[in-house]
Protein backbone atom coordinates (compact mmCIF):
# COMPACT_ATOMS: atom_id res chain seq x y z
CA UNK A 1 0.00 0.00 0.00
CA UNK A 2 1.36 2.96 -1.57
CA UNK A 3 0.58 6.66 -0.53
CA UNK A 4 -0.49 8.10 -3.65
CA UNK A 5 -1.83 11.75 -2.61
CA UNK A 6 -1.83 13.81 0.69
CA UNK A 7 -5.26 16.22 0.32
CA UNK A 8 -6.85 18.69 2.12
CA UNK A 9 -10.60 20.34 3.04
CA UNK A 10 -12.20 22.33 6.05
CA UNK A 11 -14.93 21.17 8.41
CA UNK A 12 -17.21 23.81 10.71
CA UNK A 13 -19.11 22.41 13.53
CA UNK A 14 -20.96 25.03 16.19
CA UNK A 15 -20.50 24.11 19.35
CA UNK A 16 -23.26 23.34 22.25
CA UNK A 17 -22.16 26.49 24.96
CA UNK A 18 -19.33 28.98 23.95
CA UNK A 19 -16.33 27.69 25.01
CA UNK A 20 -14.35 29.82 27.59
CA UNK A 21 -10.97 28.87 29.17
CA UNK A 22 -7.83 31.59 30.92
CA UNK A 23 -6.48 31.83 27.55
CA UNK A 24 -9.43 32.69 24.65
CA UNK A 25 -13.12 31.65 24.11
CA UNK A 26 -13.84 29.97 21.00
CA UNK A 27 -18.30 29.64 19.67
CA UNK A 28 -17.46 27.34 16.60
CA UNK A 29 -14.51 25.16 15.47
CA UNK A 30 -13.28 25.07 11.70
CA UNK A 31 -10.56 22.73 11.43
CA UNK A 32 -8.41 21.34 8.31
CA UNK A 33 -9.29 17.54 7.65
CA UNK A 34 -6.71 15.43 5.66
CA UNK A 35 -7.39 12.45 3.50
CA UNK A 36 -4.45 10.57 2.70
CA UNK A 37 -5.03 8.42 -0.37
CA UNK A 38 -3.66 5.01 -0.99
CA UNK A 39 -2.46 3.61 -4.58
CA UNK A 40 -4.87 0.63 -3.83
CA UNK A 41 -8.09 3.31 -3.20
CA UNK A 42 -8.27 2.59 0.33
CA UNK A 43 -8.25 6.23 2.12
CA UNK A 44 -7.17 7.60 5.78
CA UNK A 45 -8.70 10.87 7.63
CA UNK A 46 -6.98 12.86 9.85
CA UNK A 47 -7.52 16.34 11.50
CA UNK A 48 -6.29 19.47 13.34
CA UNK A 49 -7.31 22.18 14.84
CA UNK A 50 -5.65 25.98 14.72
CA UNK A 51 -5.00 26.20 18.38
CA UNK A 52 -2.82 29.08 18.04
CA UNK A 53 -2.87 30.47 21.98
CA UNK A 54 -1.15 26.63 22.78
CA UNK A 55 0.59 25.37 19.80
CA UNK A 56 0.99 28.03 17.55
CA UNK A 57 -0.61 26.74 14.77
CA UNK A 58 -3.23 28.56 12.47
CA UNK A 59 -5.20 27.61 10.02
CA UNK A 60 -2.67 28.43 7.65
CA UNK A 61 -0.10 27.32 8.69
CA UNK A 62 -1.04 24.07 9.04
CA UNK A 63 -2.55 24.13 5.82
CA UNK A 64 1.28 25.28 4.57
CA UNK A 65 3.01 22.89 6.53
CA UNK A 66 1.03 19.63 5.03
CA UNK A 67 0.97 21.30 1.24
CA UNK A 68 4.30 22.61 0.55
CA UNK A 69 6.94 20.17 3.24
CA UNK A 70 4.80 17.18 4.67
CA UNK A 71 2.77 15.94 0.89
CA UNK A 72 6.05 16.09 -1.36
CA UNK A 73 8.08 14.07 1.80
CA UNK A 74 5.47 11.43 1.95
CA UNK A 75 4.11 10.66 -1.33
CA UNK A 76 5.28 7.42 -2.69
CA UNK A 77 6.18 5.72 0.97
CA UNK A 78 5.01 2.80 1.71
CA UNK A 79 2.22 2.72 4.65
CA UNK A 80 3.46 -0.81 6.46
CA UNK A 81 7.19 1.67 7.03
CA UNK A 82 5.49 3.65 9.41
CA UNK A 83 9.03 4.36 11.29
CA UNK A 84 10.31 5.83 8.11
CA UNK A 85 7.19 7.41 7.25
CA UNK A 86 7.34 9.10 10.32
CA UNK A 87 10.58 9.83 10.93
CA UNK A 88 9.84 11.97 7.13
CA UNK A 89 6.95 13.56 8.59
CA UNK A 90 9.00 14.82 11.60
CA UNK A 91 11.99 15.91 9.64
CA UNK A 92 11.03 17.55 6.88
CA UNK A 93 9.48 20.73 8.95
CA UNK A 94 9.99 21.22 12.50
CA UNK A 95 7.40 22.59 15.07
CA UNK A 96 4.21 22.53 13.28
CA UNK A 97 2.79 19.67 15.54
CA UNK A 98 -1.41 19.46 14.81
CA UNK A 99 -0.47 19.42 11.04
CA UNK A 100 1.85 16.65 11.93
CA UNK A 101 -0.68 14.90 14.33
CA UNK A 102 -3.46 15.30 11.15
CA UNK A 103 -1.28 13.49 8.73
CA UNK A 104 -0.07 10.86 11.45
CA UNK A 105 -3.42 9.74 12.45
CA UNK A 106 -4.69 9.47 8.52
CA UNK A 107 -1.67 7.64 7.89
CA UNK A 108 -2.42 4.78 11.31
CA UNK A 109 -5.67 5.19 9.64
CA UNK A 110 -4.98 3.69 6.57
CA UNK A 111 -2.37 1.28 8.50
CA UNK A 112 -5.37 -0.54 10.32
CA UNK A 113 -7.29 -0.46 6.90
CA UNK A 114 -4.26 -2.36 5.49
CA UNK A 115 -4.25 -5.17 8.49
CA UNK A 116 -8.04 -4.59 8.83
CA UNK A 117 -7.97 -4.45 12.92
CA UNK A 118 -9.51 -1.82 14.57
CA UNK A 119 -6.47 0.65 15.52
CA UNK A 120 -6.76 -0.01 19.62
CA UNK A 121 -5.81 -3.23 19.03
CA UNK A 122 -3.14 -2.65 16.75
CA UNK A 123 -1.68 0.02 19.77
CA UNK A 124 -1.86 -2.62 22.50
CA UNK A 125 -5.90 -3.79 22.90
CA UNK A 126 -5.88 -2.76 26.56
CA UNK A 127 -9.71 -1.60 27.06
CA UNK A 128 -12.85 -1.68 24.60
CA UNK A 129 -14.49 1.01 26.39
CA UNK A 130 -13.55 4.66 27.90
CA UNK A 131 -15.06 7.15 29.96
CA UNK A 132 -14.76 10.90 29.60
CA UNK A 133 -15.15 13.90 31.34
CA UNK A 134 -16.91 16.91 30.45
CA UNK A 135 -15.35 20.40 30.26
CA UNK A 136 -17.38 23.32 31.85
CA UNK A 137 -15.92 26.29 31.14
CA UNK A 138 -15.10 29.52 32.98
CA UNK A 139 -17.58 31.97 33.99
CA UNK A 140 -20.12 33.37 36.23
CA UNK A 141 -20.81 30.93 39.49
CA UNK A 142 -24.12 30.55 38.72
CA UNK A 143 -23.55 29.65 34.94
CA UNK A 144 -20.86 27.09 36.06
CA UNK A 145 -23.51 25.62 38.32
CA UNK A 146 -25.97 25.30 35.71
CA UNK A 147 -23.64 23.54 32.81
CA UNK A 148 -22.48 21.57 35.98
CA UNK A 149 -25.71 20.24 36.98
CA UNK A 150 -26.73 20.07 33.48
CA UNK A 151 -23.67 17.74 32.59
CA UNK A 152 -24.45 14.99 35.23
CA UNK A 153 -27.98 15.09 34.02
CA UNK A 154 -26.35 13.80 30.63
CA UNK A 155 -24.70 10.64 33.06
CA UNK A 156 -21.19 12.54 33.23
CA UNK A 157 -19.89 11.73 36.48
CA UNK A 158 -16.68 13.60 35.70
CA UNK A 159 -16.61 17.05 35.39
CA UNK A 160 -13.34 19.25 34.33
CA UNK A 161 -13.87 23.21 35.70
CA UNK A 162 -11.65 25.60 33.55
CA UNK A 163 -10.87 28.66 36.15
CA UNK A 164 -7.85 30.52 36.28
CA UNK A 165 -8.99 33.77 35.33
CA UNK A 166 -9.87 35.41 38.64
CA UNK A 167 -7.47 33.98 41.51
CA UNK A 168 -8.77 33.32 44.26
CA UNK A 169 -12.45 33.97 43.95
CA UNK A 170 -11.96 30.56 42.09
CA UNK A 171 -12.15 28.90 45.46
CA UNK A 172 -16.30 30.09 45.35
CA UNK A 173 -16.94 28.52 41.82
CA UNK A 174 -15.74 25.24 42.72
CA UNK A 175 -16.92 25.14 45.85
CA UNK A 176 -20.58 26.36 45.11
CA UNK A 177 -20.12 23.63 42.00
CA UNK A 178 -19.17 20.41 44.35
CA UNK A 179 -22.02 21.99 46.71
CA UNK A 180 -24.24 21.07 43.59
CA UNK A 181 -23.14 17.84 42.31
CA UNK A 182 -22.75 15.98 45.13
CA UNK A 183 -19.97 14.27 46.53
CA UNK A 184 -19.08 11.44 43.95
CA UNK A 185 -18.63 13.46 41.38
CA UNK A 186 -15.42 13.52 40.25
CA UNK A 187 -14.27 17.68 39.64
CA UNK A 188 -10.91 18.15 37.73
CA UNK A 189 -9.89 21.92 37.65
CA UNK A 190 -7.82 23.60 34.79
CA UNK A 191 -6.27 26.70 35.51
CA UNK A 192 -5.12 26.91 31.89
CA UNK A 193 -2.07 28.64 33.22
CA UNK A 194 -3.62 31.18 34.83
CA UNK A 195 -2.34 31.46 38.40
CA UNK A 196 1.38 31.94 39.61
CA UNK A 197 2.97 29.68 42.20
CA UNK A 198 2.42 30.74 45.52
CA UNK A 199 -0.87 31.98 44.41
CA UNK A 200 -1.65 28.17 43.08
CA UNK A 201 -0.29 26.78 46.17
CA UNK A 202 -2.83 29.11 48.42
CA UNK A 203 -5.93 28.25 46.13
CA UNK A 204 -5.11 24.64 45.88
CA UNK A 205 -4.50 24.17 49.88
CA UNK A 206 -7.97 26.04 50.27
CA UNK A 207 -9.64 23.43 48.04
CA UNK A 208 -7.92 21.00 50.38
CA UNK A 209 -8.72 22.45 53.67
CA UNK A 210 -12.24 23.02 52.43
CA UNK A 211 -12.87 19.34 51.55
CA UNK A 212 -14.07 19.80 48.31
CA UNK A 213 -11.66 16.64 47.05
CA UNK A 214 -10.24 17.64 43.79
CA UNK A 215 -9.17 15.14 41.26
CA UNK A 216 -6.61 16.88 39.93
CA UNK A 217 -5.01 20.45 39.17
CA UNK A 218 -4.07 21.33 35.28
CA UNK A 219 -1.60 23.33 34.20
CA UNK A 220 -1.87 25.81 37.17
CA UNK A 221 1.27 28.42 36.25
CA UNK A 222 2.57 29.16 32.72
CA UNK A 223 3.78 26.32 30.61
CA UNK A 224 7.54 27.70 30.61
CA UNK A 225 7.24 28.00 34.66
CA UNK A 226 8.82 24.22 35.51
CA UNK A 227 10.00 25.39 38.57
CA UNK A 228 6.51 27.00 39.69
CA UNK A 229 5.27 23.54 38.60
CA UNK A 230 7.22 22.03 41.01
CA UNK A 231 7.00 24.23 43.67
CA UNK A 232 2.99 23.92 43.89
CA UNK A 233 3.40 19.69 43.23
CA UNK A 234 5.09 19.38 46.46
CA UNK A 235 3.60 22.21 48.33
CA UNK A 236 0.13 20.44 47.71
CA UNK A 237 -1.61 16.84 48.33
CA UNK A 238 -4.28 17.10 45.14
CA UNK A 239 -2.11 15.44 41.93
CA UNK A 240 -0.65 18.16 39.55
CA UNK A 241 -1.40 17.86 35.53
CA UNK A 242 1.03 18.76 32.95
CA UNK A 243 0.03 19.81 29.70
CA UNK A 244 0.93 22.77 28.26
CA UNK A 245 4.57 22.19 29.80
CA UNK A 246 4.61 18.74 27.78
CA UNK A 247 4.98 18.54 23.67
CA UNK A 248 7.59 16.22 23.20
CA UNK A 249 8.77 12.74 25.34
CA UNK A 250 12.32 14.90 26.09
CA UNK A 251 9.96 17.63 28.14
CA UNK A 252 8.19 14.66 29.66
CA UNK A 253 11.35 13.51 30.92
CA UNK A 254 12.33 16.87 32.15
CA UNK A 255 9.25 17.47 34.00
CA UNK A 256 9.08 13.63 35.40
CA UNK A 257 12.66 14.12 36.88
CA UNK A 258 11.97 18.16 38.27
CA UNK A 259 9.58 16.48 39.82
CA UNK A 260 7.47 19.41 38.17
CA UNK A 261 4.20 17.51 38.05
CA UNK A 262 2.24 14.04 39.55
CA UNK A 263 0.21 13.50 35.88
CA UNK A 264 1.02 14.18 32.52
CA UNK A 265 -1.89 15.11 29.68
CA UNK A 266 -0.94 13.63 26.19
CA UNK A 267 -2.77 15.65 23.44
CA UNK A 268 -1.93 14.25 19.58
CA UNK A 269 -1.94 18.30 18.62
CA UNK A 270 0.95 18.81 20.88
CA UNK A 271 2.80 15.70 20.29
CA UNK A 272 2.46 15.52 16.74
CA UNK A 273 0.46 12.45 16.58
CA UNK A 274 -0.07 8.81 17.69
CA UNK A 275 3.71 8.20 16.79
CA UNK A 276 5.33 10.66 19.11
CA UNK A 277 2.53 10.07 21.72
CA UNK A 278 3.24 6.19 22.00
CA UNK A 279 6.63 6.87 23.20
CA UNK A 280 5.26 9.37 25.64
CA UNK A 281 3.26 6.54 27.08
CA UNK A 282 6.76 4.23 26.78
CA UNK A 283 8.66 7.27 29.16
CA UNK A 284 5.43 7.39 31.59
CA UNK A 285 5.51 3.64 31.93
CA UNK A 286 8.93 3.73 32.51
CA UNK A 287 8.95 6.11 35.38
CA UNK A 288 5.35 4.90 36.76
CA UNK A 289 3.77 8.13 36.11
CA UNK A 290 -0.19 7.96 34.72
CA UNK A 291 -1.19 10.05 31.79
CA UNK A 292 -4.63 12.02 30.85
CA UNK A 293 -5.85 11.25 26.89
CA UNK A 294 -6.66 15.30 25.83
CA UNK A 295 -8.21 17.06 22.98
CA UNK A 296 -8.16 20.34 21.57
CA UNK A 297 -11.67 21.72 19.96
CA UNK A 298 -11.86 18.87 17.79
CA UNK A 299 -14.35 16.54 15.83
CA UNK A 300 -15.14 13.18 16.53
CA UNK A 301 -12.87 12.23 13.46
CA UNK A 302 -9.42 13.62 15.80
CA UNK A 303 -10.89 12.60 19.04
CA UNK A 304 -11.58 8.78 17.47
CA UNK A 305 -7.78 8.63 17.34
CA UNK A 306 -6.94 9.72 20.78
CA UNK A 307 -9.95 7.05 21.99
CA UNK A 308 -7.82 4.21 19.98
CA UNK A 309 -4.48 5.92 21.53
CA UNK A 310 -5.99 5.86 25.16
CA UNK A 311 -7.69 2.42 24.68
CA UNK A 312 -4.49 0.55 23.42
CA UNK A 313 -2.56 1.81 26.45
CA UNK A 314 -3.05 1.34 30.01
CA UNK A 315 -0.80 4.20 31.63
CA UNK A 316 -3.78 6.37 30.18
CA UNK A 317 -5.80 6.19 32.80
CA UNK A 318 -8.04 9.36 32.62
CA UNK A 319 -9.84 11.07 29.83
CA UNK A 320 -10.74 14.09 28.77
CA UNK A 321 -12.13 13.31 25.23
CA UNK A 322 -15.02 15.80 25.35
CA UNK A 323 -14.62 17.51 21.87
CA UNK A 324 -17.48 15.64 20.13
CA UNK A 325 -19.95 16.88 23.46
CA UNK A 326 -19.05 20.29 22.98
CA UNK A 327 -20.16 20.26 19.12
CA UNK A 328 -23.85 20.78 18.52
CA UNK A 329 -23.64 18.39 15.66
CA UNK A 330 -22.19 15.19 14.78
CA UNK A 331 -22.45 14.13 10.87
CA UNK A 332 -19.83 11.41 10.87
CA UNK A 333 -20.39 7.73 10.93
CA UNK A 334 -18.33 4.95 11.64
CA UNK A 335 -15.00 4.18 14.42
CA UNK A 336 -15.71 4.57 18.34
CA UNK A 337 -19.41 5.79 19.60
CA UNK A 338 -19.46 8.44 21.56
CA UNK A 339 -22.39 8.17 24.10
CA UNK A 340 -22.31 11.05 26.49
CA UNK A 341 -19.19 9.78 29.00
CA UNK A 342 -19.40 6.57 27.48
CA UNK A 343 -17.09 6.20 24.38
CA UNK A 344 -16.94 2.53 23.01
CA UNK A 345 -14.25 1.36 20.28
CA UNK A 346 -15.78 -0.68 17.18
CA UNK A 347 -14.87 -3.40 15.07
CA UNK A 348 -13.97 -0.55 12.25
CA UNK A 349 -10.63 -0.97 11.05
CA UNK A 350 -8.07 1.71 11.65
CA UNK A 351 -10.04 4.62 13.13
CA UNK A 352 -13.15 3.94 11.52
CA UNK A 353 -14.52 7.40 11.22
CA UNK A 354 -15.98 8.16 7.33
CA UNK A 355 -18.62 10.85 5.79
CA UNK A 356 -16.27 13.33 6.03
CA UNK A 357 -18.45 16.54 5.58
CA UNK A 358 -15.65 18.40 3.50
CA UNK A 359 -17.32 20.19 -0.29
CA UNK A 360 -14.42 20.23 -1.75
CA UNK A 361 -10.26 18.51 -1.36
CA UNK A 362 -7.35 19.80 -2.68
Amino acid sequence: MVIQDIQLGRIALPLRHPFRTALRTVESIEDVVVRVVADTGEVGYGEAPPTAVITGDTLGSIECAIRDFIRPSLLGMEVEDLDGIMGRLHSCIVKNTSAKAAVDMAIYDLYGKRFGAPLYQLLGGARGELETDLTISVGPIDEMVRDSLEAVERGYRALKLKVGKEGRQDIERIAAIRSAVGPDILLRVDANQGWEAKQAVSIISALEDRGLDIDLVEQPVKAHDLAGMAYITQRVATPILADESVFSPLDAIEIIRAGAADLINIKLMKTGGIWQALKLCGIAELYGVECMIGCMLESRLSVAAAAHLAAGRSVITRCDLDGPSLCAADPYTGGPVFDGPRIVMSGDPGIGVGDIPCQSWS
